[in-house]
């Protein structure tokens, strides 16, 4: 008996290793608690945000992107890679003429609506809905097992990792700093604690002085910043230079931020769009409020 248990143990053991599960085999669950298979890893992928391009490029699946949406112009290889539109107006018979095996969507970004079209069309849909630091490694991971490109996810992910966790260890526990981030100028536009770049201010040691408004994007105006006094001003321009109406908060030296020359400019690319590339934003971040936590003094 004991010789026949070995023979079927050795039989199945071979089965295992001649048949090895793979990759594709194993549900994913997106953020609407869906679980998707595919047949094999995507090979036809139709990005439908800027962020998800950039993370299929990062783990080496880049190449398999059939079509994305505008503002998908990271790295330069994306920039050559078919439009659909916009991330709310989608060219659907353009799409299902490409036969995508993988549809990613952004559900804030891409709206309720294309997440429902998409799958009521009969496309295997993966729905995102990052909101923090945290979540980044998460899709990573996820669109890593997707693609096939696990061990390609996992480093980017260890490399991502240690670099907010050098960040996290470095300035968390500082002095905190209360921190303006301007969007636009007029209207004066911020953001609210659930949005990703709070999380980057608060691991940085920061506060964002619009963290408890309701709303995720904040309509402000000039009399409330200068209420709420920030010591640091962080301006989002695309190119990370300084747009012109930078310079109109020279004209209130009051404000903690202005008086001590704590005005900075970084790319919103590296703040708001939840790739790999938000360590560098925060990196950034984390260095200005720290130079006005300098300039403060002990508080």
């Amino acid at each position: 008996m004991l010789r026949l248990i070995n023979c079927w143990l050795c039989l199945l053991l071979a089965m295992l290793i001649a048949c090895p599960v793979s990759a594709a085999d194993i549900p994913v669950v997106d953020a609407d608690g869906q679980s998707l298979v595919l047949d094999g890893p995507a090979q036809r992928i139709v990005s439908l945000s800027p962020h998800i391009t950039e993370q299929l490029f990062a783990i080496g699946a880049g190449e398999r992107i059939v079509a994305t949406v505008e503002w998908s112009d990271y790295p330069a290889a994306a920039q050559n890679i078919l439009r659909l539109g916009s991330s709310s107006t989608i060219n659907y018979e353009v799409l299902l003429r490409l036969r995508p095996d993988l549809v990613i969507v952004w559900r804030s970004g891409n709206g309720e609506q294309v997440v429902a079209r998409l799958k009521a069309l009969g496309l295997k849909v993966y729905v995102q809905e990052p909101r923090s630091i945290a979540d980044i490694p998460v899709e990573l991971a996820r669109l890593g097992q997707l693609t096939g490109q696990r061990a390609e996810a996992d480093a980017v992910i260890n490399d991502f990792n240690g670099r907010i966790k050098r960040l996290r260890d470095t300035y968390s526990q500082r002095q905190k700093v209360r921190v303006f981030q301007q969007i636009w100028n007029q209207p004066m536009i911020s953001l609210n604690g659930e949005h990703l770049v709070s999380d980057i201010i608060r691991l940085c040691g920061g506060e964002n002085i619009f963290a408890d408004a309701p709303a995720l994007v904040v309509n402000t105006s000039l009399e409330m910043v200068v209420l709420k006094d920030p010591q640091v001003i962080v301006i989002s321009e695309s190119d990370g230079n300084p747009p012109e109406w930078a310079s109109d908060w020279q004209r209130w030296p009051d404000i903690s931020a202005v008086a001590n020359q704590q005005v900075y400019v970084i790319n919103p690319d590296l703040l708001h769009r939840h790739g790999p590339r938000i360590a560098e934003g925060a990196e950034q971040m984390c260095s200005y409020i720290d130079k006005a936590r300098d300039r403060q003094g002990p508080g």
